[in-house]
Formats: C-alpha cells, structure tokens, sequence
C-alpha cells in the first residue's frame, strides 16, 4: 500500500487500504502504532486515518502516552483534538497540545517561567491550528488558574478576556466562540483498549507453561492453571528495544519470555525465576546461577510438537545480564531491536551446553548459532492466583 502511494497508483493504494480495513483489523491494531504514523504521511489514505482516530478518540492514551506523541504530523495532532467525541478532559488536552508545541521549538528554556515574549510567540505560531479547538470554556476555574494561566501569552487577547469573564459570571455576554462540550462517555469506556490475553500464546500454552514451572509431568488444564500471568511489556506495545526490556523488567522475578518467530510458526521463549538485573556499566556483563530456569519452543501450526530445555549443567551461567542486550539465557539471546533482522539467537555448542536441548530446528542452526528476528514479544511475571 505504500509503494502504491509512493509511485502514485492511488486506486490501487485505495484498494489495499481497504483490504486492511475490512479484514484483518487485528493485524492493524496489532501494530497500531505503526499504522498510524504511516497513514498520517500520505494523505491519499483517508479511509485508515479515520480507522485510527475513530480507536484513538475513544483510547487516547494509545497515542498520547506513546512515546511517539510529540513527533505526530500537525495535521495528525489536529485531526483528533478537533473531534467532538475525544474521550479525554479539556485540561488534559490542553497539557498534551502543549507538550507537543513544546517538543517542536527544542530551543525554548526549560522552564516557562524563563520565557521571553519572543518565546511565547514562537509557541503561539507553531500552535496555531490547534489551539481554536480547545474547548476554554468548558474547563473548571482551578484548571484555568493552575494550568492554562501560565501560558496566557499565546492566547488570542480578547478570548483570555473572555475566558475571565466567563469565570466571573456564567451569564457574561461573550464575543468568542464557544465550542459544544465534548460527548464524554468514559463512564462505559475503559480508559485503554481491552487487550487480549496475549497475542503471542494461548490459554493453553500458558498451562503448559505453568506445568513446566512445577515441573509436573503432566500438563495442568486451562481451568486448573495455578498462575496468573501478567503482561510487564508487549513488543508492539511498548517497543522491541533493550531500553525499554531494562526500564519495565529490571529486577522483576518470576518472568516469562515468549517470542512469535517472524516469518514461521515458531513461538519461542524461557522462564527466569531469579530475574535480570541491569549490570552498572555498559562494557560490563554478569551471569546468574539458576537451577529452575528453562526455555521452550511451543507447540504452534505447523511446529507439531513442544521443547523443553531445562539445565542441565553450569547453572551459574543460566542468566545471561548484559545491558546492551534484552532478555537472556545462556543459550537465548535477545539483543537490540529484536523486530529487525537476525537480533535474536539461539546457541547451542554440544559440548558446553547449559541447557539440555536445543529449542529450534538443528537444520537452522550456522556455527552452532541460529539467528531470527521477533514478530511479537511478550513478557508476563507470573504469581499464584489467590485462592
């Protein structure tokens, strides 16, 4: 769809497009994030850019809290504050609009209270287009006073006149235009996208999982499954990067790793018990002794049977802490990036082995290392559900 857009084949662009949209909206939603930054650069895709601001306008956060938020495109930015069922309050849109004029002019002080007209005006000017959809009048006397009062500057002199007025008196007559209240109805909204489970495992996947955990030799059905697992990060979520791994999952117990193998059936991953803990130094890296960790490869599609690999010797090489890396065992690597290619590995070396079996097919195996990149990654710790 977007070469089309690139070499100007609109129709078949509009095709596509429509494909998508009609079916395979979980794929969509699956990399929404994507999706919605590449709508918003050719404007020939009108139909998923109201795809993705019709979700957005009901989970905000999905946008607002990503961090991706302060490089939308202007027209993105105004496409959602300007519509009337953004289920958000007035005053956090107004903060959001902000911190996204803010992002734009990197060269204003940090702090406001620093600011020259000149710097007032250059906020001004680049909000233009946005700040005529703010809802002023429609914002308690607290937000105005506490939050929107510092930024006065940037205000059309006669709204902030009237903006007080109003305050005054609610039966001030007003020249500005006053914009209907948005049609909140958080009250049957959940504040975000119910997810799923996981995109990557089943309910009995997880079961399996949890029996490999108790080391029972047979499989614990969904209903009898001990543990919750609770999701710490998504991949499409929350980014594939070795930063993101550290800040959410640094010293956190108990964790499972699961990974949907681009380009096959394969679902790959490991428990760690004891956790990963962020060495201090970059140029540095520790192991972690660990007799009950184990990585799996699941049964899935085409891959007709499960893997466990327990360990079987060195124990004290079982957890691999590298802060250049994601999460690692000895003999399951992550790296950076673990979307692109070849940024995660599985080992196996016969005779320096911790792990007992190797979890992907020999034949994918290059001077005893095969390499892959991550679909989908999750990692969930798991607890006992309480009785």
């Amino acid at each position: 769809m977007l070469i089309a857009c690139e070499f100007l084949l609109d129709e078949l662009a509009k095709h596509i497009e429509t494909y998508l949209i009609e079916t395979k909206v979980h794929w969509l939603r699956l990399h929404f994030a994507h999706i919605y930054q590449k709508g918003f650069n050719n404007d020939i895709l009108q139909g998923l850019q109201k795809w993705c601001n019709d979700i957005t306008v009901k989970y905000p956060s999905q946008i607002f809290d990503s961090d991706y938020f302060t490089s939308l495109p202007e027209k993105a930015l105004v496409s959602i504050i300007e519509r009337d069922d953004l289920q958000m309050e007035e005053i956090k849109i107004w903060n959001y609009v902000i911190k996204w004029g803010i992002a734009q002019n990197p060269e204003l002080p940090s702090d406001s209270k620093d600011w020259s007209h000149e710097n007032f005006l250059s906020l001004k000017t680049t909000l233009q287009n946005c700040l005529p959809l703010i809802r002023y009048f429609q914002m308690s006397g607290d937000d105005i006073y506490n939050q929107v009062y510092l930024y006065k500057q940037i205000l059309d002199k006669n709204l902030w006149k009237d903006v007080k007025k109003r305050l005054a008196s609610q039966n001030q007559p007003i020249l500005s235009k006053i914009l209907p209240p948005r049609t909140i109805l958080s009250q049957t909204l959940p504040t975000r996208i119910t997810e799923p489970f996981s995109t990557v495992i089943s309910e009995a996947h997880a079961a399996e999982i949890a029996s490999w955990i108790d080391k029972r030799t047979d499989s614990y059905s969904v209903a009898n499954n001990p543990y919750e697992f609770k999701l710490l990060l998504r991949g499409s979520r929350d980014d594939f990067t070795k930063n993101t791994f550290w800040n959410l999952c640094n010293k956190k117990k108990n964790l499972v790793v699961v990974v949907k193998v681009k380009g096959t059936d394969e679902i790959l991953g490991g428990f760690n018990p004891v956790g990963w803990e962020k060495p201090s130094s970059d140029s540095y890296f520790t192991f972690t002794y660990c007799n009950d960790s184990f990585i799996f490869s699941l049964k899935n599609g085409t891959i007709q049977n499960s893997i466990l690999s327990r360990v079987i010797e060195q124990p004290e090489r079982a957890i691999y802490n590298d802060s250049n890396c994601g999460p690692c065992f000895d003999d399951f690597r992550m790296y950076n990036n673990f979307d692109q290619i070849d940024q995660c590995c599985c080992c196996y070396i016969a005779s320096s082995i911790v792990y007992e079996n190797p979890i992907r097919n020999l034949s994918s195996y290059d001077n005893n290392s095969s390499y892959f990149s991550a679909e989908e990654y999750e990692i969930f710790q798991v607890h006992k559900k309480a009785l």
